[in-house]
């Protein structure tokens, strides 16, 4: 394990192949119940999940409620959906805490309130906005955690640190060069998602080299390794 999540990547830039570690066929997708009943909380919501992938990387998807609406609606990019010639960008009505085919997702960000209620159209406007929503590729040009760093930039008050594990994050859309980071407090270089540099108050320094982020966040006294994350991290509530 330890060795293909330093070689991961690489490999996938190479041979256009990757081992998923698992049948995503038959692996769980049920909910772990860390979403918020939204019969019960009448406030609007703004969420972020992550959650483990396959092997090396992570997954992260956007989830809205409006005030008193019945149900979330989850904003993420599913790539099978090329498959049937679809755009890969999803906004839908489902639960966003199931479990990303086995393994159980966390939440990043949850915005409750007025707050929330005023961002819900800048996050509408930007996920129609996402410069690439027929388009996916594993590594290292645009997935699911382009999307979800899009929108970070996009609507900066959503203040997300991303995991190092989300691959992706670091595709810079249109062949940009320089852009905010997504956590608004600082800015980041990027080529083409392969080599890059991130430095912001939040987030700390971190580098990419082929898509592997190793860092340092000098406010919550951790570390950033490729394929693991945070060390040290100082876990507080997501809720604001």
């Amino acid at each position: 394990m330890g060795g293909f999540v330093a070689r991961g990547p690489l490999y996938m830039g190479v041979s256009g192949n990757i081992n998923l570690g698992s049948d995503w066929r038959t692996a769980d997708r049920s909910s772990v119940d860390i979403a918020p009943n939204p019969t019960l909380v009448r406030e609007a919501i703004v969420q972020v999940y992550a959650a483990r992938a396959f092997n090396w990387r992570g997954a992260t998807w956007l989830a809205t409620k409006a005030q008193d609406a019945e149900s979330l609606r989850v904003h993420e990019v599913l790539s099978w959906l090329l498959n049937s010639q679809q755009p890969v960008v999803v906004s839908r009505e489902a639960k966003p805490d199931r479990s990303w085919y086995g393994n159980t997702p966390e939440i990043l960000v949850d915005i409750r309130g007025d707050l929330s209620k005023a961002l819900i159209p800048s996050i509408d406007s930007a996920v129609k906005s996402y410069p690439y929503p027929t388009n996916y590729t594993i590594w290292p040009e645009p997935n699911s955690n382009t999307f979800t760093a899009w929108l970070a930039r996009e609507v900066p008050e959503l203040e997300l640190n991303l995991p190092t594990t989300a691959i992706g994050k670091d595709y810079l859309p249109q062949e940009a060069l320089f852009a905010t980071a997504p956590i608004g407090s600082g800015y980041q270089f990027s080529l083409a998602g392969m080599f890059g540099v991130i430095f912001a108050r939040h987030e700390g320094l971190e580098v990419n080299v082929l898509g592997l982020n190793l860092g340092i966040d000098p406010l919550e006294f951790a570390i950033k390794l490729p394929g693991v994350g945070g060390i040290g991290r100082h876990h507080e509530s997501p809720i604001r």
